[in-house]
């Protein structure tokens, strides 16, 4: 069966603690749409407790168990909801993907004084200041749980690098430790070295820190039984430290459990390409410069050459590495790499990841349900944002699980109408799909010999006439303006 995977979450799903809660509800209806992975947001406390999105990482033993930072219940629930939503998910052969942040840790409880200097925010490499005597929130003693699980204290020693000073103005302060003032090494160049993100800044050469997020691994798979992981910004965080994280965690749990990275780099998928190339292979990426050709695309309409919309991708390079999604939680209206996909254009990004053989597709989670938040834009105004969930979404992931089997034939010579078949294969009929970025089309294709005289209708319910498949196995294959649609066999 073709793997397919949700985002369960965006940035504004709502609290209150039924996140966890709904997903155990939604797990037979998410199996018979075809989708066989649910990938959850970060399910430990966060520095704003119950408010917490998970990014902010306090405490990574606390799954919604222990009162700390103002409630037991993360946002999205508590321990027992989230074991149990992991349990019917796995009843309905999905697969659980968990967020990972070990990038940094944020919400410390207690000042530490310790030597640091000042960076240059836009290079981090350059120091702009003496060697100065710091307090910042840097231990972490969690008295909410007290030793439960884990007696490990994080400290100064612990970080590399604060953006907080008691006392003073905001800044970027690296550490001085035992490694210097030298920031781990990363493979490029941005801002100097991206190794500082925001919040504690984790420092992964310390073994004491490694150890302690290798045994953390192993408690959390013992906890919850999850068969992948969701890698948060590594385009901050040590190379060498995941490809020993992943290794121990494949060999702990005797799984060989799937890992998907988020280094975005829209454009740059040379980036991406030596990222996969130094972490030898040991995880898939998003294919971000993918999910930027479709916001290009969707904002330039009929000038956009769809045949082209392939080109400088993960998915088109490094198929196996790849994992292709149409929207996520950063990419969404309001949020920093804010660069949504238009409404008109989301139907024929989904048949771009969900109906070709290449990539490993992720459903953004309000494309099914659709979504309704505010939020202050830019300038600091309330903006309301209103995401319809995508037209003809179930009817493109059963196409999907039923369909999207066989030999690939593309027909991609045209910029405005491109179009691709799929034969099918022993157990499933093919399809033949056309999309659209301008006028009603009409595509000649070949679905195949086996198909001579049989007759197609448009899944998608675009049309109401048939298309018969002629004596040499091709057919025309009719697509609305602007749009897609989606040909099986009667």
């Amino acid at each position: 069966m073709n793997q397919t995977m949700i985002q369960f979450f965006h940035w504004y799903s709502q609290g209150d603690g039924k996140l966890w809660q709904e997903a155990e509800k939604q797990a037979k209806y998410l199996s018979q749409l075809g989708i066989t992975a649910v990938w959850f947001p970060p399910a430990y406390k966060g520095t704003s407790g119950g408010y917490s999105i998970g990014y902010d990482a306090y405490d990574l033993f606390d799954l919604g168990e222990f009162d700390q930072k103002g409630s037991i219940p993360t946002k999205y629930g508590t321990k027992d909801d989230y074991l149990k939503a992991i349990k019917a998910l796995k009843k309905e052969n999905i697969q659980v993907i968990v967020d990972i942040v070990l990038g940094h840790k944020a919400g410390g409880d207690e000042l530490e004084t310790f030597k640091a200097v000042k960076v240059d925010e836009e290079n981090r490499e350059k120091i702009i200041s003496g060697e100065i005597e710091i307090q910042s929130y840097t231990k972490f003693t969690f008295p909410g749980r007290g030793k439960k699980y884990s007696d490990f204290e994080w400290n100064f020693t612990c970080f590399s690098g604060v953006d907080y000073a008691e006392g003073m103005d905001s800044h970027i302060f690296k550490i001085k430790n035992e490694y210097g003032t030298e920031w781990e090494e990363m493979i490029d160049d941005e801002k100097g070295n991206y190794d500082y993100l925001m919040y504690n800044d984790i420092e992964h050469r310390n073994p004491h820190v490694r150890e302690e997020l290798n045994n953390w691994a192993k408690w959390y798979f013992d906890q919850t039984d999850f068969d992948g992981v969701r890698l948060d910004a590594l385009k901050h965080i040590s190379f060498d430290f995941y490809k020993e994280w992943i290794t121990l965690i494949r060999s702990n749990s005797g799984k060989n459990i799937f890992a998907v990275g988020e280094y975005w780099a829209p454009g740059y998928l040379n980036l991406l390409q030596k990222y996969i190339e130094v972490t030898e292979g040991c995880m898939s990426l998003f294919d971000s410069s993918l999910q930027n050709n479709f916001h290009n695309a969707s904002k330039e309409g009929g000038s956009y050459d769809l045949s082209k919309i392939l080109d400088g991708t993960l998915t088109q390079a490094d198929p196996l590495h790849s994992v292709s999604l149409v929207d996520n939680h950063d990419t969404q209206p309001l949020q920093d790499l804010e660069a949504p996909v238009e409404t008109w254009f989301k139907p024929l990004a989904y048949a771009l990841i969900l109906l070709r053989q290449d990539g490993y597709p992720c459903v953004f989670y309000p494309d099914l349900y659709g979504a309704h938040y505010v939020d202050k834009d830019k300038e600091g105004n309330d903006q309301e944002i209103f995401l319809d969930k995508v037209d003809g979404i179930e009817e493109l992931l059963k196409a999907r699980k039923d369909h999207a089997y066989g030999e690939q034939k593309d027909y991609f010579e045209d910029a405005n109408c491109i179009g691709w078949v799929r034969e099918g294969d022993d157990e499933h009929s093919g399809c033949a799909v056309v999309l659209s970025n301008k006028d009603a089309y009409e595509k000649p294709m070949e679905i195949g010999e086996k198909y001579i005289g049989k007759v197609f209708y448009d899944l998608l319910g675009r049309f109401d006439e048939k298309v018969t498949i002629d004596e040499n196995g091709w057919g025309n294959f009719p697509v609305p303006a602007g749009n897609v649609s989606v040909w099986v066999a009667e």
